[in-house]
């Protein structure tokens, strides 16, 4: 569990990342009494009506006017309030985006933002509302952290951590009908530190949000075939673990990343910053959403579409097993 506040839900498993972030919410509502909830016209979609029923002098429904909504969260966070805004991924980041960037992060802001229907968990919605480029446009921000938890529990650790934070925090969650990988919220979250949810020396599987659930699914598959994945969820973006990725890189040699975004500035870059940076070298691959705007349909159907499903993965691993790699224990002096 994250460090600060205990939380609870009855029947976590059987909810929605979004519904877990809503109850979390307004328990916090009891700690800090400076929260100011704000949506724009998606209290119920959202899960943050459930803090405003709770609290509704403090919450605030500007309407269809996201970038008003960001303006003003900036203006209240300068007064001392802690306004936490609620929206669909893709307004929050491509939309607002400006907002975003110089009224909440240029002034390093207390601002925490957790958009929904990230990626293309809303696949049948069509492009206007996926979101594959929200990781690639905040972690560019100065001051932001990124986060993109792997199911509901987790998310509510991920909400009460970023409480603890002083500046800028963007959450992105699915539209919530991913199932889920922990069985409850007590384990060991911290923002930065990425969580190894099993052991492996053939290859590592680095995932964030619903690439976790399907890198595990995956490693099960490996396992009946002889091959040990190690699977890292790497929850936090940016400040990224670069020690886990480097320890991937030393004992394992072949790194895949996994996660419902483009594969062009998400997770699988900033792996792949990390790894380049350090003078060393593995077999790599990314996997998410290829350079294009992601074909409509039903979540699932699409990620095995785009192979970042369990299917996908495995795949993936049998290709990259094949690569040869020369094997070299002196990359210390080389860099």
């Amino acid at each position: 569990m994250a460090e600060g506040m205990s939380w609870s839900v009855t029947d976590g498993d059987k909810l929605t990342q979004a519904e877990i972030y809503g109850e979390v919410l307004a328990q916090l509502g009891d700690k800090y009494s400076n929260i100011v909830a704000i949506t724009a016209d998606l209290a119920s979609s959202t899960k943050i009506g459930r803090f405003g029923k709770k609290f509704p002098a403090q919450f605030i429904n500007v309407g269809i006017a996201e970038n008003t909504m960001f303006g003003m969260a900036a203006g209240l966070a300068q007064s001392g309030m802690l306004p936490v805004v609620s929206t669909m991924a893709a307004f929050a980041s491509l939309r607002s985006a400006e907002q975003v960037r110089t009224d909440i992060c240029y002034q390093k802001l207390n601002v925490k933002i957790i958009a929904t229907h990230a990626g293309i968990s809303f696949g049948q919605a069509g492009s206007t509302h996926h979101c594959t480029e929200d990781l690639a446009v905040m972690r560019s921000f100065p001051n932001m952290t990124v986060i993109a938890p792997a199911d509901g529990f987790e998310t509510g650790n991920a909400v009460v951590a970023a409480m603890e934070i002083d500046g800028p925090v963007y959450i992105r969650i699915g539209r919530g009908f991913e199932p889920p990988v922990y069985k409850t919220q007590d384990y060991d979250y911290k923002i930065g530190k990425a969580i190894k949810m099993r052991d492996g020396k053939d290859i590592t599987l680095i995932a964030c949000g619903v690439g976790v659930l399907q890198s595990m699914r995956a490693a099960e598959v490996l396992k009946s075939q002889g091959l040990e994945a190690r699977v890292i969820n790497m929850h936090t973006i940016k400040p990224i673990d670069k020690d886990a990725i480097l320890e991937a890189v030393t004992e394992t040699r072949r790194i895949i990343t996994v996660e419902d975004h483009s594969i062009m500035g998400g997770l699988g870059s900033a792996v792949a910053e990390v790894i380049v940076e350090s003078g060393k070298a593995c077999a790599f691959k990314r996997l998410g959403v290829p350079d294009v705007f992601a074909i409509v349909g039903y979540p699932e159907d699409l990620y095995h579409y785009y192979k970042f499903d369990a299917d996908g993965i495995v795949e993936t691993v049998g290709a990259l097993l094949k690569m040869e790699i020369e094997e070299d224990e002196n990359w210390e002096d080389e860099a």
